[in-house]
């Protein structure tokens, strides 16, 4: 939460960075799977649901995951269903960490009710109460998933389950159509050296 003085388009570019390619290299058989999941889920033509969290978990992520990557100017996660993402990974690539979330949300339904008595959950919290209890978790390993888990959902390719629309690609201007001119790169630019 300490990066109240940079962009956001900063912001997320970094937090993107650093999620990197060794990632998708010991995940992609999971992520093809999850990939496979979604499409199946997709040309069913039903409304969408959750495999993995109920109904009342996934307000409390979506509200979560709005929180760290906010609605302004531009989308946030909730309008990149991020959520969606996050279900499809629990169920999937991150079959794992379904009892780490199961935990999170209840000690975050817990803090939220510490902090206000007569708030039953996070999402019922006001915008400054929910920026104060994340404030007290930042550090928390089930924070850190969560974070993770968005930022990754916010930039991964749609199929997968967020970046519905495309508005975190178009947030960092990324061009997927893969139709790209010349120079491909600042070394195509540089005159030819002699040798």
């Amino acid at each position: 939460m300490a990066t109240r003085g940079k962009s956001r388009r900063a912001f997320l570019t970094e937090s993107a960075s650093g999620l990197g390619a060794a990632w998708l290299a010991a995940n992609l058989p999971a992520i093809v799977e999850a990939q496979e999941f979604v499409r199946t889920a997709a040309a069913s033509g039903q409304p969408q649901t959750f495999a993995f969290f109920t109904p009342e978990q996934a307000v409390e992520v979506e509200a979560l995951t709005a929180e760290i990557i906010p609605t302004d100017s531009t989308p946030g996660a909730r309008e990149a269903h991020v959520v969606a993402f996050i279900d499809r990974a629990l169920v999937t690539f991150e079959r794992d960490r379904q009892e780490d979330y199961r935990k999170g949300l209840d000690e975050l339904a817990a803090q939220a009710k510490k902090l206000v008595p007569s708030a039953s959950r996070f999402s019922a919290l006001s915008a400054d109460d929910k920026i104060k209890l994340l404030a007290s978790i930042e550090k928390t390993p089930f924070f850190e998933l969560v974070r993770v888990h968005t930022i990754t959902g916010f930039f991964a390719d749609p199929v997968h389950g967020g970046n519905h629309g495309r508005v975190g690609w178009a947030l960092i201007g990324w061009d997927d159509s893969l139709e790209h001119t010349p120079p491909f790169g600042y070394y195509d630019a540089l005159p030819p050296t002699r040798g």
